[in-house]
């Protein structure tokens, strides 16, 4: 597996309803699936997944619309759509109880395959999650009440706020490679029309239906966070942990929203603390 930055791609491609989708697979062991948010893509997971395919089978996916999958025409990004794919997914990849990693709005999208799609889990772990609404940030509902004016500025100007927005994921400063890497999914015009799809796609009422079922959680739930995450405070993570039962909240220093970029190995290893036998066994 090489993860060095500009080299991450997955592998394999997988047809599903609503377009294709990017995949890899790598490690093995007790199936864990890690989905990304917005505006990032599996790159994000990079070097989480060199630390866990040493103790699981890693399971990794670019969202309908990210990285390098594309959806249909006239097909939605939204997390509905995103949670209806990665049940075909689980379907696809025969897993029977997989753990699910949801970060951002991939936290809303684990959650909406689990409690409406019914994707039977074993744990879950929600990192820097939008699952609480409101959870859109200042920045992108002004992005959904002008689309238009973003959609349609030129280029390079575009390139400029969307690289300035995504330096500030980070607590840690990004090096030119690593936000190059970011960035490359949504170069030129095409990149351009792909960002404002997805920012369109995404509404709290797709996980409003889960907030409603948070109670309904049987499965060892991981709630973790990046102490300075400057996107969703980390008072989010406390209130949705304290709406899951049993849920387990951790705090991972120094570390921003995108804490899987932020503090790889501390990442891994509290998901392996939740996911591993050790965890299981203190059950």
């Amino acid at each position: 597996m090489r993860t060095k930055t500009g080299t991450w791609r997955l592998p394999q491609r997988v047809r599903v309803s609503g377009g294709e989708v990017a995949t890899g697979v790598w490690g093995e062991g007790p199936p864990v699936v890690l989905v990304h948010g917005t505006p990032a893509w599996s790159f994000l997971w990079r070097d989480v997944v060199a630390e866990l395919a040493g103790h699981h089978t890693v399971h990794v996916w670019d969202m309908l619309g990210y990285g390098d999958s594309s959806a249909d025409p006239g097909v939605t990004p939204s997390i509905a759509r995103q949670a209806r794919t990665l049940a075909e997914l689980v379907e696809h990849w025969g897993l029977d109880e997989p753990n699910l990693v949801g970060h951002d709005i991939g936290g809303g999208v684990v959650l909406r395959a689990h409690l409406l799609e019914a994707v039977p889990v074993r744990g879950l772990a929600l990192v820097d999650a939008a699952v609480l609404g409101p959870w859109n940030t200042p920045f992108t509902e002004h992005m959904q009440r002008h689309a238009e004016v973003y959609r349609t500025m030129p280029e390079h100007v575009f390139g400029d706020i969307i690289a300035a927005r995504l330096r500030t994921a980070t607590h840690r400063p990004m090096s030119e490679d690593v936000a190059d890497g970011y960035l490359a999914p949504w170069a030129g015009a095409a990149g351009q029309g792909r960002w404002i799809d997805q920012v369109a796609g995404v509404s709290f009422e797709d996980t409003r239906e889960v907030v409603a079922r948070l109670d309904r959680i049987t499965a060892p739930t991981l709630v973790l966070w990046g102490e300075r995450d400057e996107w969703l405070a980390p008072s989010v993570g406390d209130r949705l942990a304290a709406a899951i039962p049993g849920a387990r909240r951790e705090t991972i220093e120094a570390a921003g929203h995108f804490l899987p970029e932020d503090a790889p190995r501390s990442t891994a290893r509290a998901l392996l603390r939740h996911f591993g036998p050790e965890s299981a066994a203190g059950r």
